[in-house]
């Protein structure tokens, strides 16, 4: 009876749980407005909130952060990069990047799961997250591109949404590595 009182307690999340996952969300939505337009896909400082997410919170907690974010996102919330929200932008040719924060959290919350929280492990895990969230993007790109404008290779699709985008996210995941585990002195996790 006792351990199953135990295993209870362990699959809730307590309330400063829940605050810090809420906080999260909205360090998350913040930074996804400090937005450069490059392109089709602008340049923002989501993917290093989302990594700072997932190093400070771990995979389980860090990934309902990005939902969290997500669904304000999808019930019209302006959280999205210029102040934008609703359905419309995650159907629209950013919607799979946007999603893509999904998988890029689950990649890190399985690698910490197998590693049993290994550190070296982590950033590999965030680095071959950031991969799926490109792929699945970029395909996503190509077909709302494709329903919308017409055809895109995917040589084009690549040169536009992804490679403008490797080097500045290797470096963001650096910094939040780095920011975070200064952090996690201070902060109960």
């Amino acid at each position: 009876m006792k351990n199953t009182v135990t295993q209870n307690k362990k699959s809730r999340f307590t309330t400063r749980e829940l605050a810090l996952t809420a906080m999260m969300s909205v360090f998350i939505a913040v930074c996804s407005w400090i937005s450069v337009p490059i392109g089709p896909v602008p340049f923002t400082m989501q993917t290093f909130a989302v990594f700072c997410t997932l190093s400070l919170l771990g995979g389980c907690k860090g990934f309902f952060s990005v939902v969290v974010y997500i669904l304000m996102g999808a019930v019209g919330l302006p959280v999205f990069s210029g102040f934008k929200g609703g359905l419309s932008v995650l159907m629209g040719v950013t919607g799979g990047y946007i999603s893509g924060f999904v998988l890029m959290a689950l990649v890190y919350w399985f690698g910490e799961k197998i590693s049993g929280g290994n550190f070296f492990v982590g950033i590999i895990s965030m680095i071959f997250g950031i991969l799926v969230l490109y792929t699945f993007g970029t395909f996503w790109f190509m077909k709302v591109y494709l329903s919308e404008i017409g055809s895109v290779r995917l040589s084009s699709a690549m040169a536009k949404c992804v490679l403008p985008f490797i080097i500045p996210d290797l470096i963001k995941m650096a910094l939040a590595v780095v920011l975070t585990q200064r952090v996690k002195k201070y902060v109960r996790i």
